[in-house]
C-alpha cells in the first residue's frame, strides 16, 4: 500500500511539470509577437500624429504672433460714422498697413475704449485715428490715454454741417495735442496719409510707396483736360 501511494504521488508530481511547461510555452507563440508588433506600429502612428498636431499648433502660434501686430487703430463714436471712416481703412489697405477698426463711444463706453487702447498698444499699434461728430470728444479722450500720435477726424453733423465736430476735435487744451483733419471723407483718408508720412521717416519701403502715391496724383492732374466749350 505504501508503494502504491508513492507511485500515485510520482504520477501526480510527474504530470504537474508538464502542465506548467505547457503554460510557459503560451507566451512564446507567434500570435502575441504579431500583436506586439501591431501595437508598436499603432503607437508609432499615434506618436507621429501627436507630433504633427504639436508642430501645427506651434506653427499657427508663430504665424499669429508674426501677423498679430496692428499698426493703426481706427475708432469712431458710432457705426453710422463708418461711411466716412472706411476711407481711412481703405487707405490703410492701399498702403498695406494693418489696422483694426472699432465703434466705441467716449461717453457711452469709456471703459471699453480704455481697454481697447491698452490692448492695441500691447499689439504694436503706432498711431490712432479717431472720428466723431457733434460733441466730438473721442479723439481727445484717446489722446489723453496714450502717447501714440492720435489724429482726429470731424464727422459731418446734421445741424452744423460738421463745424461743431471740427471745433470740438481741434480745440484741445495745451499738453494733449490732436492733429485734426478736414471734415468728412477727405479728412479720414488724409489721417491715414499722415500716419504713412510718419512711418516713412524710418521705413524706406513706406517712403517709396508714399512717393509713388504722390507721383501718381501729379500724373493724374497733368493728364486731365478741360472740356471744350459747346
Amino acid at each position: 500500500m505504501a508503494m502504491k501511494k508513492l507511485s500515485l504521488k510520482k504520477t501526480t508530481v510527474g504530470k504537474a511539470p508538464e502542465k506548467a511547461a505547457a503554460v510557459k510555452k503560451t507566451p512564446e507563440k507567434a500570435a502575441p509577437a504579431r500583436l506586439t508588433s501591431t501595437v508598436r506600429r499603432l503607437a508609432s502612428t499615434v506618436s507621429g500624429k501627436v507630433s504633427s498636431v504639436k508642430k501645427t499648433a506651434v506653427s499657427k502660434a508663430a504665424k499669429d504672433k508674426t501677423t498679430g501686430k496692428v499698426v493703426v487703430g481706427i475708432v469712431m463714436g458710432s457705426t453710422s460714422d463708418w461711411d466716412v471712416m472706411k476711407e481711412a481703412a481703405q487707405m490703410c489697405r492701399d498702403f498695406d498697413i494693418s489696422y483694426e477698426a472699432r465703434a466705441l463711444s467716449a461717453h457711452r463706453s469709456p471703459t471699453e475704449l480704455e481697454e481697447w487702447i491698452a490692448d492695441m498698444e500691447k499689439r504694436g499699434c503706432q498711431a490712432f485715428i479717431a472720428g466723431a461728430g457733434g460733441a466730438a470728444h473721442l479723439a481727445g479722450v484717446v489722446a489723453a490715454q496714450t502717447i501714440l500720435p492720435t489724429f482726429g477726424v470731424p464727422m459731418p453733423s446734421k445741424y452744423m454741417k460738421g463745424l461743431d465736430s471740427l471745433l470740438a476735435t481741434v480745440q484741445m487744451p495745451k499738453g494733449i495735442p490732436v492733429p485734426t483733419m478736414a471734415i468728412g471723407e477727405a479728412g479720414a483718408a488724409n489721417a491715414t496719409l499722415a500716419v504713412v508720412a510718419m512711418l516713412a521717416l524710418t521705413d524706406p519701403a513706406m517712403r517709396k510707396k508714399l512717393l509713388d502715391f504722390r507721383a501718381k496724383q501729379s500724373e493724374k492732374v497733368l493728364r486731365a483736360r478741360l472740356p471744350e466749350l459747346k
